[in-house]
C-alpha cells in the first residue's frame, strides 16, 4: 500500500455522501506498498481501507478483483470484502482516480516469519485455490514472460547503473525461461504477489489476505513459487529449507499436487525471481517525485534468482 493521490477533506466527505457509513472520526494515509493509494478510515459506521487506483491499474480491471474478493469472502477465505454504496456500487470515483472501501482486517503483517507463520500462508494458498475453481471472471496474467521482456526493454540501459552486469543477466535469464516455462499445468485464478506485507496474523494464526491487485489466471504452482521467493529467505539472503518445506505440506495438506507442478517448481521459482526483480528494478528507476512510498530494493532478488539457478531439483523445496 502507499499514497501517490492526496484526498483532502472536502473530496472525502462528498464521496463518503453515496455511503451510510456515519461521520469521519479518523483518516490517514498508508505508506507501505507500491501500487495504489491506500488510507486507513474510520467512521461510526466502522473501520475500512480507502483504496484509489492508480495508473499502473487497468480501470476495466477492477470489477474482476473486486468480484474475486467478494467471491473469496463468501467461500470463508479471510480476505478484505468491498463494501458498496447506496446505489449497490462499490467503485467510484475520487480525485480523478477510481476508488473503493473495502472492510478492514484485524492483525499485522509479520516481516520476519517463523515456519509456522509460512505453514498457515501455504494453507490458505491452498485454501483460495480450492475456493476460486467455481468463479467465474478471469483475467490474463499481464506479468507473463512477454511482460516480463517488456520490462527489460524499459530498463534496458539503465540496470547497470543499480548492479553491474544486471541487463546481461537479465537477459540470459529470460532466454532460459522462455525454453523451459512449464506447460500443461493445472490452471486456475491465483493472488500472484502473497508476500508478509499482504497477509495479517495474530500471533502465529493467519487472520486476513489482502491486495488483490495483481491477481490473474497462471499456472497454481507458480504462486506457490511466489510464495517461495516471499517466504523462505533471510535477510541475509539465504535459503531457510525448514521454511520452505513447512510452506509446502502446508499447502498439500489442503490440495494435492500433481507430478508436473512438482517438477516444474524450480523454473517456476526462477520465473517468480525474475518478475519481481523486473518490476523493483523498474520502479527503482522511476520513482515517483513526492510519493508517500519506499520502492523495494531489486537486488535482493539478484540473490534469489542465483539461488534457484543452482537448484538441482524440487526436493531441494521441501518436497
Amino acid at each position: 500500500m502507499a499514497v501517490y493521490t492526496h484526498v483532502d477533506e472536502d473530496a472525502l466527505s462528498a464521496f463518503l455522501a453515496s455511503y451510510d457509513l456515519g461521520s469521519i472520526l479518523t483518516f490517514k494515509g498508508i505508506a507501505e506498498g507500491v501500487e495504489n493509494s491506500n488510507y486507513l478510515l474510520q467512521t461510526d459506521g466502522g473501520t475500512f481501507i480507502l483504496t484509489l487506483y492508480e495508473k499502473r491499474v487497468d480501470e476495466a480491471e477492477l470489477p474482476f478483483f473486486l468480484d474475486l474478493m467478494s467471491h473469496l469472502a463468501a467461500k470463508g477465505i479471510a480476505c478484505p470484502t468491498p463494501i458498496e454504496g447506496k446505489d449497490g456500487k462499490a467503485l467510484r470515483p475520487l480525485c480523478g482516480r477510481p476508488a473503493a472501501l473495502i472492510s478492514f482486517l484485524k492483525g499485522l503483517s509479520v516481516m520476519r516469519p517463523d515456519p509456522i507463520h509460512c505453514a498457515e500462508v501455504g494453507s490458505a494458498i491452498a485454501d483460495m485455490h480450492l475456493a476460486v475453481a467455481d468463479f467465474a471472471g478471469a483475467r490474463p496474467n499481464s506479468l507473463d514472460l512477454n511482460g516480463w521482456r517488456e520490462l527489460a526493454g524499459q530498463c534496458r540501459g539503465k540496470a547497470d547503473s543499480v548492479y553491474t552486469g544486471l541487463e546481461a543477466m537479465i537477459g540470459e535469464e529470460l532466454d532460459y525461461l522462455a525454453r523451459n516455462w512449464p506447460a500443461n499445468l493445472p490452471q486456475g485464478v491465483i493472488h500472484a504477489d502473497l508476500f508478509p506485507d499482504n497477509v495479517f496474523f495474530i500471533g502465529e494464526k493467519l487472520t486476513g489476505v489482502i491486495d488483490f491487485y495483481f491477481a490473474c489466471n497462471d499456472a497454481l504452482a507458480y504462486d506457490l513459487a511466489i510464495a517461495i521467493n516471499a517466504w523462505c529467505f533471510e535477510p541475509d539472503g539465504s535459503f531457510n529449507a525448514t521454511k520452505a518445506r513447512r510452506l509446502m505440506n502446508g499447502y498439500k495438506a489442503h490440495r494435492a499436487l500433481e507430478p508436473a507442478e512438482i517438477k516444474g517448481l524450480p523454473t517456476l521459482a526462477r520465473g517468480a525471481a525474475l518478475r519481481f526483480l523486473l518490476t523493483r528494478l523498474y520502479d527503482w528507476i522511476n520513482q515517483v517525485e513526492g510519493a508517500m512510498v519506499r520502492p523495494k530494493d531489486p537486488r535482493e532478488y539478484i540473490k534469489k534468482m542465483r539461488f534457484h539457478q543452482r537448484v538441482k531439483g524440487p526436493g531441494e523445496y521441501g518436497l
